[in-house]
């Protein structure tokens, strides 16, 4: 399943190399408000591919929920229109579902342009839940280390068992964009579901190539996934409450003076206020790492921003 929003240009070249995948699938393109050239083209150009057209913006969330749920395969894959992966991706994505019944989802190897130096191995995440691609930037050949902890796979190159997808409810659609992949991990791993690496399924991630870098939509759309998370999970009430403080605090003073706008503190609040009332949720201590001390975070975070 792949949610678009315009930018063809990525779709087309993303269905291409699913087309030449080794494992028989169905694509869903999920258009979500872009331009009509790209559902047009991909009507005219990709006939077997099921296009979901939305004339509304939904949430990325959104998006990718409409297009599970027109999907009945026993998985559900989600992929960026912006990552490109090589033939025998799906095969080898799929196949830690097939051989462990306890398995809920697989993250893939994703690497940067150039596939000298990782993008992600799936996601991990602090005892704060700032979540973060795990061995971003390292060498590929570092992509089998085992720390930071697996909390669960990134949302762009992401397989789930539909039975784990649907017991959990799929994808949280009050974030619009940034962290619903953190979420659904966290919330798979509490239903008792594991998280496996398919370090053989490797696709080429372009990155920022929709939303663009750093932009003010881009940075209070992850400030509000932040600030919902903070108060679902109950953060603040936890013992991790002080060092989560310090570290939205230096986050937020850090983006205000480099982009010259509240956007980032902005988008918290707006988080923080759409989860009042909402049930809380906890996250299971297994799927965090505490070794992820606060200067690692804030390390992490930096490197977050500059790819963003």
């Amino acid at each position: 399943m792949i949610p678009t929003s315009g930018h063809y240009d990525l779709t087309g070249n993303c269905l291409s190399h699913l087309a030449r995948q080794t494992r028989p699938h169905t694509v869903i393109v999920s258009d979500n408000g872009g331009s009509e050239e790209t559902a047009e083209r991909v009507r005219r150009e990709w006939p077997a591919v099921r296009l979901l057209r939305s004339a509304d913006s939904l949430s990325f969330a959104a998006a990718c929920n409409r297009g599970a749920s027109a999907g009945d395969g026993e998985v559900v894959v989600l992929l960026n229109n912006d990552v490109y992966c090589r033939p025998d991706w799906l095969e080898r994505l799929i196949a830690p579902l097939e051989a462990e019944p306890r398995t809920g989802s697989v993250a893939c190897l994703l690497v940067q342009p150039g596939e000298q130096l990782i993008d992600s191995v799936g996601l991990c995440a602090d005892r704060t839940l700032a979540g973060f691609p795990r061995l971003a930037g390292l060498p590929v050949d570092r992509a089998g280390d085992a720390r930071p902890r697996l909390a669960g796979p990134a949302g762009g190159a992401a397989a789930y068992r539909r039975s784990a997808w649907v017991e959990a409810g799929g994808l949280d659609e009050a974030i619009f964009a940034y962290a619903e992949d953190l979420d659904l991990a966290l919330r798979l791993r509490s239903a008792g579901w594991d998280a496996s690496v398919a370090l053989d399924a490797v696709g080429m991630h372009l990155g920022s190539a929709t939303h663009g870098h750093r932009t003010a939509w881009q940075r209070r759309h992850a400030g509000f996934a932040r600030g919902y998370l903070l108060h679902r999970y109950g953060i603040l009430k936890s013992r991790a409450a002080v060092r989560a403080l310090s570290t939205e605090a230096a986050v937020v003073l850090g983006d205000a003076v480099l982009s010259h706008d509240l956007a980032a503190l902005s988008g918290r609040v707006a988080g923080w206020r759409a989860a009042r009332g909402l049930a809380g949720r906890s996250a299971p201590a297994d799927a965090l790492d505490p070794e992820i001390g606060l200067r690692d975070s804030l390390a992490l975070r930096r490197g977050i921003y500059a790819r963003r």
